[in-house]
């Protein structure tokens, strides 16, 4: 078979409002010739490419063998992406009684063998495992049922991924990495967190930030502090902390630089005051663990609510955190609470837990003011 070939295959366009979607059966041996595994990455300037989760293994090998073992079924379509060299042709022989929102014809896909996987007309929405094992299975060809649809935007495709995975549990780390460079309609929940998101994302990214590279996401695994933790830190502050000076309450949008200005500039303080219990994960230091993340978020709030980005770092704030030092207890000691004394490490994640830190920490420093 040379190189390059076209693709002409029966199919069926379905009109969903504005929107079209084609269904039609390939041989998944071919899948692979004209759709790439987009997985998640991100390139030298930190921008995310890509939507797909690592292939599982373990789970391929599962469904390879299956496939081996004559009479399977794979009755659930995998969905694709294509972009604009795709094309749909109508059949002309269209029975008069046919519904509307349907139509009979052909989808066109032109094979380039010779094209990277970034250079695909098609990329896999769902069914990356599934197409993995057709592709590695010892057997001659496998039809499979596809969904697809036409888009030039990566940004919707990465919606779709959300939106169509959202039935079933998604690595959240995967969400959260994926939510700021979605474009379409996405439930509330995720509309929320796509600001914050978009901030912890580009924490992680910028080599000034104390953050670079150390939250734990699908791009950067060897992080240690928990995303989430981060997540739930700038949330509250955009609702009803230090970042909601740059926030529009009416649309959610805000000025992004002067968010990152703003916390880069107190979390390089606490960096610089607390150096080696930054440096550790969170099973040996409190401070990078979700309990100290979260109670320093708050800390930040109270000291620089009214304080605008550029005035954030100051000896000033150095000073005032410095002054905490004789009363932590990051990776080792007792935390004095009011109510007791608690090891250092007994400290967890949970409501209570950061409320009485959060608590000890802005007393301390109430003192201070004194």
């Amino acid at each position: 078979m040379a190189d390059r070939y076209t693709l002409r295959l029966p199919a069926l366009e379905v009109r969903q409002g504005r929107r079209r979607i084609y269904c039609f059966a390939v041989d998944g041996k071919k899948l692979h010739s004209f759709a790439a595994v987009s997985r998640i990455r991100r390139d030298d300037s930190e921008q995310l490419q890509g939507y797909q989760r690592p292939e599982v293994l373990s789970h391929i090998r599962g469904i390879r063998k299956y496939l081996e073992s004559g009479g399977a079924m794979l009755p659930n379509a995998i969905v694709v992406a294509f972009d604009e060299r795709v094309q749909f042709t109508p059949s002309l022989m269209i029975p008069s009684d046919t519904v509307d929102y349907s139509v009979a014809g052909e989808l066109v896909i032109p094979v380039d063998e010779s094209l990277s996987e970034a250079e695909k007309p098609a990329w896999l929405v769902d069914g990356q495992q599934r197409s993995a094992a057709i592709r590695d299975a010892d057997v001659a060809e496998f039809p499979v049922a596809v969904v697809g649809f036409i888009t030039d935007s990566e940004e919707e495709q990465r919606s779709q991924f959300i939106l169509v995975n959202s039935t079933r549990a998604l690595p959240k780390g995967l969400i959260h990495e994926l939510l700021p460079d979605t474009t379409g309609h996405l439930p509330d929940a995720y509309v929320r967190r796509r600001l914050p998101a978009q901030l912890m994302t580009r924490l992680n990214g910028k080599r000034e930030s104390p953050f670079f590279r150390i939250i734990a996401s699908p791009t950067a695994p060897d992080g240690y502090i928990k995303d989430n933790s981060v997540l739930k830190m700038v949330e509250h502050s955009l609702f009803e902390g230090a970042l909601y000076q740059y926030r529009n309450p009416v649309d959610g949008t805000g000025d992004v630089d002067r968010m990152l200005t703003h916390l880069i500039g107190f979390w390089s303080v606490v960096r610089e005051v607390f150096p080696e219990e930054w440096s550790k994960p969170p099973r040996s230091s409190r401070l990078t663990h979700g309990v100290g993340i979260q109670a320093l978020g708050f800390v930040m709030d109270t000291l620089t609510e009214d304080v605008p980005a550029e005035g954030v770092k100051t000896v000033e704030l150095r000073r005032t955190l410095e002054s905490l030092r004789p009363h932590v207890a990051w990776t080792s000691g007792t935390w004095e609470f009011s109510d007791g004394e608690r090891r250092w490490n007994n400290l967890q994640n949970t409501p209570n837990d950061v409320r009485q830190l959060t608590s000890h920490l802005l007393k301390l420093l109430r003192k201070r003011k004194r």
